[in-house]
């Protein structure tokens, strides 16, 4: 029997617990990029349009195409945002299928440690792109903390659990992103930390939005349930609670930047 892996089939799922995680880093990160406007872009792994929405809002583009392989995703994504905003296909991050230098700026927004091959991917980022183009990505830091779950995860592990995690996690690293953009040949390379903070309106809100997600479910859907309430009140012990009853979580991911060589 081949072991769980994280499957991202359901935009609408996803929408509740990464789709809005995804929203918060997303505008650190354009904040941060500060892209020109009227820009042809290209959202690789744009799951259900949740950063391709925040390109459209916020970067003035002037064409904006996104790809991804769940045809899930991509239903969810097409439901957000109508043509002529944005244009969504059914495609691989390391066979994009688009021509050689067709974008001025190509995004990877927590995706790159789900590509199969990430330095494929990102060299696939790179010939998609017109020289000076711009190469942007972040992702999660799941190697030092920074996942949203990372809670849930830790007490999990505290079990003698073993929750699931991105297959290329050490992507993530800001070391492991920087290699990535230069032995794509990207230069002017430069790395970011982004910060996100969420407010859930109390715990059992962000328990049952945090326990949804995909590297959490398998795990969970496979336990007992006296051992789900005993992961529950260790979660509950650990997280902030305001005297409001409101749960304040902060996650960190790491940022790169860079552009292909004129």
């Amino acid at each position: 029997m081949n072991p769980p892996t994280i499957k991202f089939d359901d935009g609408a799922d996803y929408e509740r617990m990464m789709g809005k995680w995804s929203g918060l880093a997303g505008r650190a990160f354009i904040d941060w990029l500060s892209p020109s406007p009227n820009l042809r872009w290209v959202d690789i792994g744009c799951g259900n349009g949740a950063f391709t929405q925040l390109l459209v809002e916020h970067c003035a583009p002037l064409a904006v195409e996104g790809v991804d392989p769940s045809e899930g995703q991509l239903a969810f994504a097409r439901e957000r945002l109508a043509r002529p905003l944005a244009t969504f296909r059914q495609g691989d991050a390391m066979a994009l299928p688009f021509a050689d230098g067709a974008f001025d700026a190509a995004v990877m927004a927590l995706v790159v440690f789900f590509v199969p091959d990430p330095a494929r991917g990102v060299a696939e980022m790179a010939r998609v792109l017109r020289p000076g183009g711009l190469a942007a990505a972040y992702s999660w830091d799941v190697v030092s903390g920074g996942a949203p779950s990372e809670v849930i995860m830790t007490e999990m592990k505290g079990m003698g659990l073993t929750p699931l995690r991105a297959p290329k996690a050490e992507v993530s690293t800001p070391e492991g992103l920087y290699e990535l953009w230069a032995r794509a040949g990207f230069t002017d390379i430069e790395p970011r930390v982004l910060r996100a903070r969420r407010m859930f309106d109390d715990f059992e809100d962000y328990w049952s939005t945090t326990i949804a997600a995909p590297n959490l479910a398998p795990t969970l859907k496979a336990m007992a349930t006296a051992d789900v309430t005993q992961l529950k009140s260790r979660v509950r012990e650990q997280v902030p609670i305001e005297a409001s009853g409101r749960v304040s979580i902060e996650a960190h991911a790491n940022a790169i930047a860079g552009r292909r060589p004129g």
